[in-house]
């Protein structure tokens, strides 16, 4: 199917925990999927700290030799066995919204957590959870780390998490409504084997879901 190619952008974020080279910087440019809307309309209700941003913030920069270093690699969850989909779907580069290209994972605080393979530069994470119908999900958190099981060593990039109802600290982030763009969240830089994305339900429904996590990065310098 036809995408989108545009530079996207995300919210200015705290400084880099990992002290990149200076290098040559650009904006990231995802490819995107086709924005649809299916379905009735569900109205979003009881957020307390959605994003009122309308207009695209600042464009978040990127080393220029960063690329995207989760094709195609391994994915496990806290729900093994998926309601829908398989959990190969998040890294296979398929952002539509339609049937066959998400995950649906249980109710309550789920993750899914992908494997670099070693331990590289982490630049951007571009998240899609759900973009055919309007909804915002609940406690969206990104840790990086080296420790699989996430005890240890365990970097915080992003935490919308705003009374620490999933357990992982409280966030000072905006919660967001889901569009065909995704979200961009500055990777920082941090160094680490896995990455580990968190949600707790959406003002949908009580299931957690996965089109696409897309995680841009080099290798270790």
């Amino acid at each position: 199917m036809k995408t989108l190619r545009i530079a996207l952008f995300a919210l200015p974020v705290a400084a880099a925990v990992f002290s990149t080279q200076a290098a040559e910087q650009k904006p990231i440019t995802l490819e995107l999927p086709k924005p649809i809307k299916i379905g009735t309309p569900v109205p979003i209700k009881g957020v307390r700290n959605l994003d009122p941003n309308v207009a695209d913030p600042a464009p978040l920069m990127i080393p220029a030799d960063a690329t995207v270093i989760s094709a195609g690699k391994t994915v496990t969850s806290s729900d093994a066995y998926p309601v829908i989909g398989e959990l190969p779907l998040i890294t296979d580069g398929d952002k539509e919204g339609s049937d066959g290209s998400f995950v649906e994972l249980g109710p309550d605080v789920q993750w899914v957590q992908i494997d670099l393979g070693a331990p590289q530069e982490v630049n951007a994470i571009a998240l899609w959870h759900f973009h055919s119908q309007d909804r915002v999900y609940h406690d969206v958190i990104v840790q990086i780390s080296n420790d699989a099981d996430f005890v240890e060593g365990v970097t915080t990039v992003y935490n919308n998490d705003d009374d620490n109802s999933s357990g992982l600290g409280v966030g000072k982030e905006y919660s967001y409504k889901e569009t065909f763009k995704g979200r961009v969240i500055d990777g920082k830089g941090t160094v680490g084997r896995f990455v580990r994305c968190s949600s707790k339900g959406s003002t949908a429904n009580e299931m957690n879901h996965y089109i696409e996590v897309e995680v841009w990065g080099r290798a270790k310098k």
